[in-house]
């Protein structure tokens, strides 16, 4: 293209090009880039002359060249496909008529700060920088999937997506599925009305969606499904109206969900099932709307205060080393009766052995307990007959002292009964002094005999008394027996 084609804006921004200097066509009056359609020729410059100078634009020796443009409206399709760019890219405050496409280009560093385009195509792009899509406001698809940045991306205060709600639940506005991200990925404050897709994506720092608030009502707001965090991963007071996936994600340090409010009624809100992360954090979150996945996720730290949980959870062979806050047993417990699957034992010994590790074994006893009491709701009649007296008498075997109690009472009523009347000796000649109390304890006890039951015989009722005293001596002794075992199994 010859230096004459150009129009006055075009040519400011050719003469600039070789020095790398800032041409700036803001003028203050109107400059929101949203409205840019309006802006007239003194600020219009032609795609293909942005290509022109990008490609094999003209040089200076000693100067480093590079596009620096703030506040233009851009006409035409800026086609850069499978390019080679040497030059930085700065288009600052600009308004696009067209989406760019960057497909498998190769660039330094491209900043499209506040500008307004309608749509980017840039799968499979190679950038050595950064890429900014900063304060940018995007009504079609961002496609990035396969990119590979070298430094970071940074898509803070974005507003993506169009939020009359015309593109389909499960249609991405961000496409980083598959990218490669040598830094951070940064995005506090985005806005997203449609699916952020971060499907198998690697991200070498931090992820950052502080602030967030992502919509696909029915759909995916988030799908990062294998996600590979070499640090954080912060989402702090993020608003999701649609659901989170996190499935599979590896993150290296914390997932931290603090203060956010996710919904999804009717669906699984939240979904961090096979997830491996250091630390999980769902502190001052609000009540979850939908069901919460966390099958076979291990965490160090698990921070899940109980009202967040909703009424729905999936928790078989979650994993976690310690659970926060510390809370008595009493106020975990009712969220494992949420189990989509029913009665799930797992969970149970993963809440006692978390409570074993802080060192309250009360806590422990008690969620072995509730374990108990609910497996017996799924066993036949018979055997739940047999847990009833088990849990009644001793607990289960962790109240033992209630079995002592037992004994005592029965103790008592019995050698007050037999004192009263002293059942006939056997053998006149040959019977001991009659001693209501061990006589009482010789009835009560199946192994240890003080030679009192052998020697008499009550009649009447005080006879179906001891038959009473000898069968609750039995259930006692089998009961506690049992509880002993399973103390010793858990050991």
């Amino acid at each position: 293209m010859e230096i004459t084609d150009l129009t006055p804006a075009e040519r400011r921004v050719w003469r600039a090009f070789p020095l790398g200097e800032s041409v700036d066509f803001r003028d203050g009056a109107d400059d929101d880039p949203e409205t840019g359609a309006s802006w007239g020729p003194e600020r219009t410059v032609r795609a293909r002359v942005l290509r022109a100078l990008l490609l094999d634009g003209p040089s200076r020796d000693g100067e480093i060249a590079g596009l620096k443009v703030w506040g233009a409206r851009i006409t035409g399709h800026l086609d850069l496909k499978y390019g080679a760019v040497d030059h930085p890219v700065r288009l600052r405050s600009c308004h696009f008529e067209q989406a760019p496409d960057l497909y498998g280009a190769q660039l330094r560093v491209l900043a499209l700060n506040d500008s307004f385009l309608p749509g980017l195509t840039a799968g499979h792009l190679h950038v050595d920088g950064v890429l900014r899509l900063t304060c940018c406001r995007v009504t079609g698809p961002v496609r990035l999937a396969g990119a590979q940045i070298s430094g970071a991306f940074f898509a803070n205060g974005a507003r993506l997506g169009d939020p009359a709600g015309a593109q389909e639940p499960e249609e991405p506005v961000l496409q980083l599925n598959h990218a490669d991200i040598g830094a951070d990925l940064w995005a506090p404050d985005v806005v997203a009305h449609g699916q952020i897709r971060l499907y198998g994506a690697t991200v070498a720092g931090q992820v950052n969606l502080n602030d967030a608030q992502l919509t696909a009502p029915g759909g995916h707001a988030l799908q990062a499904e294998t996600l590979n965090v070499g640090t954080d991963l912060h989402a702090m007071r993020l608003r999701a109206h649609g659901r989170v996936d996190l499935r599979g994600a590896r993150i290296s340090g914390q997932l931290n969900l603090a203060y956010a409010a996710l919904a999804n009624p009717g669906g699984v809100a939240l979904r961090v099932s096979s997830c491996v992360a250091g630390e999980m954090w769902l502190r001052e979150a609000k009540p979850v709307v939908g069901a919460v996945n966390l099958r076979r996720a291990q965490f160090d730290v698990l921070y899940v205060p109980p009202e967040v949980w909703p009424d729905e959870v999936k928790l078989d062979r979650l994993v976690y080393g310690s659970l926060l806050p510390h809370l008595p047993a009493a106020e975990r417990l009712p969220v494992l009766e949420r189990e989509r699957a029913g009665y799930v034992s797992y969970s149970y010994e993963q809440l006692a052995a978390a409570y074993r590790t802080a060192g309250d074994e009360a806590a422990a006893r008690a969620v072995q307990l509730a374990k108990l009491r609910r497996h017996r709701h799924t066993l036949p009649w018979y055997a739940r007959v047999w847990g009833h007296l088990q849990d009644v008498t001793v607990g289960y075997g962790f109240r033992p002292m209630r079995a002592a109690g037992w004994l005592l009472a029965l103790l008592l009523v019995g050698a007050l009964a037999f004192a009263v009347r002293h059942p006939r000796p056997l053998k006149a000649d040959e019977a001991p002094d009659f001693n209501p109390v061990f006589y009482t304890l010789d009835l009560l006890l199946p192994i240890i005999g003080f030679g009192q039951e052998a020697a008499f015989a009550p009649q009447g009722a005080f006879q179906w008394l001891s038959y009473l005293l000898v069968v609750t001596g039995w259930i006692l002794a089998t009961t506690t027996a049992a509880g002993i075992t399973r103390s010793l199994s858990r050991q």
